[in-house]
């Protein structure tokens, strides 16, 4: 095969052929007697599985090491592979479009939350507010939520989704949430040091589960660090010191 045979039958462009070669990720072929290169079914093989772990988001020089482990094995093992990879990729798309099916039929009956798309799971979990107040915290927090959802590791997402679902399993959870929504929506537009803020950070770590906070919540250099000095930044001063304290709060009693 020649250069562009090999890059349309793989799906990518020559360009990425000859920097595949420059990185040294993808061997050179022999060349025939005019000095064009002559591919082989081994190079499309290496270079479709150059394009599927950059796909799957690692680095060439993650790559590198898989195509070094690979090395030696037999043609028929690395097809194979390829095909599993491209049967969880097809089972993959064949749930999205079942979501994205569900998400389309929720819009046209007007059933799509506001905060946008979310899994069936906290869809259902937003529905057992009922009919909550037209708090904005309320609608900070449900955004909140969809977007760890959506950022979070199937694992994470996992741990987030049952502890949301203990969390609601509580008696009075709902009333609770609801009280907590109302108080600090009135501490908008207080100081750090209104009273009510101690009594906000009470009914949220009554509220809360302990397991829902990540252990390095408080670690600047974390990403859940990051995240929680920008949560900061988008609340009041008073709603920002309620939330504090409900960490402090839920840090002590961890085991």
């Amino acid at each position: 095969m020649r250069i562009g045979e090999l890059a349309t039958a793989v799906g990518v462009t020559p360009r990425a052929v000859r920097h595949y070669h420059h990185l040294g990720l993808l061997p050179e072929p022999e060349r025939r007697a005019n000095g064009y290169r002559d591919y082989t079914l081994r190079h499309a093989v290496v270079l479709a599985r150059i394009r599927r772990l950059t796909e799957l988001g690692l680095g060439l020089a993650e790559v590198r090491d898989v195509l070094t482990d690979d090395a030696g094995r037999e043609l028929v093992e690395v097809l194979g592979e390829l095909d599993e990879d491209l049967a969880r990729q097809e089972t993959a798309v064949r749930e999205r479009r079942a979501r994205l099916r569900v998400l389309m039929e929720d819009a046209r009956c007007g059933l799509l939350p506001a905060e946008g798309p979310v899994s069936p799971e906290l869809a259902v979990l937003f529905g057992q507010f009922g009919s909550a107040p037209q708090a904005s915290m309320a609608a900070k927090d449900r955004e909140m939520f969809a977007f760890l959802e959506t950022t979070a590791t199937p694992e994470a997402r996992a741990e987030l989704l049952a502890a949301l679902e203990s969390m609601m399993a509580a008696p009075g959870a709902v009333e609770r949430a609801h009280e907590a929504y109302a108080l600090l929506d009135a501490l908008a537009d207080a100081g750090p040091d209104d009273l009510r803020v101690a009594e906000a950070a009470l009914l949220l770590a009554d509220l809360i589960p302990p397991e829902l906070v990540p252990r390095d919540i408080e670690d600047r250099r974390s990403g859940a660090g990051s995240f929680l000095r920008a949560l900061y930044a988008d609340l009041a001063p008073a709603q920002a010191e309620a939330v504090r304290r409900t960490l402090r709060i839920l840090m002590e009693d961890r085991p």
